[in-house]
């Protein structure tokens, strides 16, 4: 008897899912637990397999297009069997719902001789690249259409030179090829322009947590500066060995790890009608990739040296850039450290991770005057500040946690221990 296989739900915060491969045909026979699809969702790109044996009758969902959860994603049964009626039949059956292909438009308006009554509005003609006669597959061509790069300019790497997704995740313009493009089109002064893209489901997911978060938690922020000298000097000596290459951010994760087990307060969750103070230290770290954040989470940190809290961040950055998380990865932790640092950013305010009771904003070393032993002398300096919820988390209970973490990087010798 023929079933509706529906777009499956892959992660807590999935709302709809893209098809970027089909690994069986309408026709094809499918046994229990053979892949059948890989699903693209707002954080990863996923194997999706069967659940029962039967022969694929319809594809509902299209190579490089979306549906929402629980739409028809296809129908297995007999050979043959009609399935037109159990499609008909069934309640929550919808037509899939493609994602729509984001549009670039160039809008252009002349006024009219003063001596018109009405003004007269002109459209400038948009150049349009013809990529219907160019081989690249679906998802390909989805991404180039999201990323506005014209598959014309793009070299193909697959058979026949077809175009596939590592060829546009790898192209730049630098590297583009020797074919001619349309002449620029001329646009009036004044005339406003303006480039649209649709909404990826990693963004939507982020603007709903996010927004959630900063408009229902009242949140509040405590900065502190950190003498970064003994930290440096730590690091250099560690790294000197050749093993592992040890981060400041590796040192942060760990400090905050020690400092969470001594407050649990600010490793706890506000969940409505209770607080949950947790037990054990998850901590998030937030990786920036193409369409946002993803926030892997190192467990049990406070158990974990600097060498094994390195190589898990680095091995979950690797895969964050390529999509290759599962959904155990990001889910569960208890406190979030967002560093941007790196970028010179010597201070800012970061919005709390939900359910996290609190998140930390790491900035940049900086070097400047320090006073030391009532002398003037150079430092370095890193100010940090953390965002907590006032229904959780009291201002002196932030502020001694932020004096533990300041006593464990400024003597980092206390976290070898």
């Amino acid at each position: 008897m023929a079933e509706i296989v529906k777009m499956p739900k892959l992660s807590d915060t999935m709302t709809e899912g893209v098809v970027s491969k089909w690994h069986k045909k309408v026709g094809d026979k499918v046994k229990s637990g053979e892949l059948l699809a890989e699903i693209e969702t707002d954080k990863a790109t996923m194997d999706f397999e069967s659940f029962q044996d039967g022969v694929l009758l319809y594809i509902g969902v299209e190579e490089g297009k979306g549906a929402p959860v629980d739409s028809i994603l296809a129908i297995l049964g007999a050979a043959g069997e009609d399935y037109k009626a159990l499609m008909d039949g069934a309640a929550s059956a919808s037509a899939p719902a493609s994602v729509a292909a984001p549009a670039e438009v160039a809008s252009a308006a002349v006024s009219a001789p003063a001596a018109s009554t009405a003004p007269v509005v002109s459209t400038a003609p948009t150049v349009i690249s013809d990529d219907s006669r160019t081989k690249a597959s679906p998802l390909a061509k989805k991404i180039a259409s999201d990323k506005g790069i014209d598959l014309n300019q793009v070299s193909g790497s697959g058979d026949g030179g077809r175009i596939v997704k590592r060829d546009i995740e790898n192209y730049t313009p630098a590297a583009s090829s020797t074919k001619t493009t349309a002449a620029p089109v001329f646009v009036p002064a004044g005339t406003e322009q303006f480039t649209e893209v649709a909404t990826t489901q990693m963004r939507k997911v982020i603007a709903r947590r996010l927004a959630e978060s900063k408009f229902t938690a009242p949140h509040f922020y405590l900065t502190i500066e950190i003498d970064m000298d003994n930290a440096i000097a730590s690091r250099t000596a560690i790294n000197a060995s050749g093993d592992v290459k040890i981060s400041y951010n590796d040192f942060v994760v760990k400090a905050c790890a020690m400092a969470l087990r001594k407050h649990p307060v600010i490793n706890s969750s506000w969940l409505g009608d209770k607080i949950r103070t947790n037990h054990h230290v998850h901590i998030g770290v937030a990786i920036s990739v193409e369409d946002g954040l993803l926030v892997p989470v190192v467990r049990f940190a406070d158990q974990k040296g600097l060498h094994q809290i390195s190589a898990e961040v680095k091995d979950y950055a690797g895969r964050a850039k390529t999509k290759k998380l599962q959904p155990a990865d990001w889910e569960g932790n208890t406190f979030t450290i967002s560093n941007l640092g790196m970028f010179d950013i010597d201070q800012f305010t970061a919005i709390i991770n939900p359910p996290d009771a609190c998140i930390l904003a790491v900035g940049s070393i900086q070097q400047k005057p320090v006073v030391k032993n009532n002398a003037v002398v150079p430092g370095n300096v890193m100010k940090v500040t953390l965002s907590c919820d006032h229904r959780v988390v009291d201002g002196v209970a932030g502020s001694e946690f932020l004096k533990t973490l300041k006593s464990y990087l400024e003597n980092p010798v206390m976290m070898l221990v």
